[in-house]
């Protein structure tokens, strides 16, 4: 039977393109970096994320909640340039999925779980925007993975058949909900590996 050709693919921020945004590691290291109670901070954290990345509070109200509770030494300029200056390229990614999209004349659309402060700040200041066809962010749409919803609406605003699209995300359960609605699934782990799936699926560079 005929392959369907891939016309789309759906890709994660964090961990794909760049590296992750504000994760557990990070938090670590502002603990130790500000002299914070990570145990406290963290527990605050997980109560108040997931409201963060819906996009229903800022930045300012997610930091006065698990930073700035109580009289800190540092200011909240200086947290959040040390949340921001985490956020890295991962440059074979980005070059691949450039490429594989002026190759086959791919749309490629970003469906991520993120803040909206540092969303934007990610995306102009690697010049996502310059490949990326739309954005499905959490913080936009009040949508976070892994409700199957995000998934639709981005198949919506594509307006291709889920057959059509390859989901890349480094989170495997993700990668299933996606597959559950019909896409091809690649569960990133490494550059290497994620460009043979890509070949083996028909986008061979």
């Amino acid at each position: 039977m005929k392959r369907t050709a891939i016309t789309t693919i759906f890709v994660d921020i964090g961990g794909i393109l760049l590296t992750n945004g504000w994760d557990h590691l990070s938090r670590r290291l502002a603990a130790k970096q500000f002299k914070l109670d990570f145990d406290e901070m963290e527990a605050r954290h997980q109560l108040i994320f997931s409201t963060y990345e819906l996009g229903k509070i800022d930045l300012k109200n997610y930091l006065d909640y698990t930073v700035f509770y109580q009289q800190r030494k540092f200011t909240f300029a200086q947290f959040k340039k040390f949340m921001f200056d985490q956020s890295r390229p991962y440059p074979e990614m980005i070059k691949l999925i450039s490429q594989l999209k002026i190759k086959y004349k791919l749309k490629i659309a970003i469906v991520s779980n993120e803040s909206r402060e540092l969303n934007t700040y990610r995306i102009q200041k690697f010049k996502l925007d310059s490949f990326i066809d739309f954005f499905v962010s959490s913080c936009i749409v009040q949508l976070r993975k892994p409700d199957p919803e995000i998934y639709r609406l981005a198949l919506d605003l594509a307006q291709v058949p889920a057959d059509q699209v390859i989901y890349i995300d480094d989170r495997a359960y993700f990668v299933e909900v996606a597959k559950n609605l019909g896409m091809q699934g690649i569960c990133h782990t490494e550059y290497k590996s994620t460009h043979q799936k890509l070949s083996l699926l028909g986008l061979a560079l």
